[in-house]
């Protein structure tokens, strides 16, 4: 008896949930109204409640909503944890991903807020050095709060209807929001992203531009880090637009790329993994190995192309910095 008026009381509360549409109407009002944390906690536990009634488009509509409303009010914390759990949602729905659901993370991403961080201090050192102190620790959250909720999509998109990588459009805006917010610049990850994309000129663009700031000796590095990565991938095509495209933007800047023994072995790499010639790659490997000794990772990543283009296994596949630099 008490279980069957479990059951009903079970099934009376399902009934009960109010259209999802008036509950974002009132959130976003206490939003709007500044009551943030307030509307934050709504917003946690009312989807909350539509999921454990099964009604998950509804907890959806309610989590993107609050992403959307807090993100637009500056509260990337909140809005991002709203994200994340709407992600989590997916997950808890078995959403397959499709274009119209891609367009919500998309539209959610686009919501984070781009604010440019000072780098250089005027004469007033005391008052500027402060206010740059409190740009760069609001960009690190606002870098990592996205990044979050990017990992998490991506991690969704693979587990359920994209690629192996997950989402190629998806590591495309991790690597270009990581590029454009992160106060500090890790190239590493901005290249991990990117070669898991499918936009090689976009990734030769942010290539150029960071060529024009970086610091002596780091050009070369990027650079071939990034068709390295391709080619550890076995993505011969998109590691030789790379350079192609970098070819044709340095062009029309006046400029050229770096003349260093590192960009000479790459030049020489990529025709040659174009042949059964895996004696010319191991002699390459020799020559420049000065070269490519000066990033720890590079010996991995090119122990990672002699698998994949000529068989030579690899004794620790997947393992040290390799592994690491690829992991969502």
């Amino acid at each position: 008896m008490s279980r069957s008026l479990s059951m009903r009381g079970s099934m009376r509360s399902r009934r009960d949930l109010p259209p999802p549409e008036k509950t974002i109407e009132k959130l976003e009002a206490m939003v709007d109204g500044g009551n943030f944390y307030e509307a934050q906690q709504m917003y946690k536990s009312t989807s909350a409640r539509y999921m454990a009634a099964q009604k998950y488009s509804e907890a959806l509509d309610i989590l993107q909503s609050g992403a959307l409303v807090q993100l637009k009010h500056g509260q990337v914390t909140c809005g991002g944890e709203l994200a994340v759990l709407f992600v989590d949602t997916l997950v808890a729905g078995e959403h397959r991903f499709s274009e119209e659901t891609f367009g919500r993370i998309r539209k959610m991403y686009e919501a984070f807020p781009r604010i440019s961080v000072p780098h250089f201090l005027g004469d007033d050192y005391d008052d500027e050095g402060h206010q740059l102190s409190e740009a760069i620790s609001a960009a690190k959250a606002r870098a990592e709060s996205c990044s979050s909720f990017l990992k998490a999509a991506i991690r969704w998109s693979a587990e359920f209807g994209a690629s192996r990588n997950g989402s190629p459009e998806m590591h495309v805006m991790l690597a270009e929001y990581i590029y454009s917010e992160s106060p500090e610049t890790d190239m590493t990850k901005v290249s991990s992203h990117f070669v898991r994309g499918n936009e090689p000129k976009k990734f030769a663009s942010m290539l150029v531009n960071f060529m024009g700031k970086c610091y002596p000796g780091e050009d070369d590095t990027a650079i071939a880090r990034g068709v390295l990565m391709y080619l550890s991938q076995g993505n011969l095509r998109d590691a030789n637009l790379l350079m192609d495209e970098m070819k044709e933007q340095l062009k029309s800047a006046n400029s050229e790329f770096p003349k260093t023994d590192l960009i000479q072995f790459i030049k020489y790499l990529l025709p040659t993994l174009e042949r059964d010639a895996y004696p010319l790659f191991r002699t390459l490997r020799q020559k420049y190995k000065t070269s490519t000794d000066r990033d720890p990772v590079f010996q991995e990543l090119l122990d990672e192309i002699a698998a994949k283009f000529y068989n030579i296994q690899r004794q620790n596949p997947l393992e040290g910095l390799f592994g690491e630099m690829f992991k969502i």
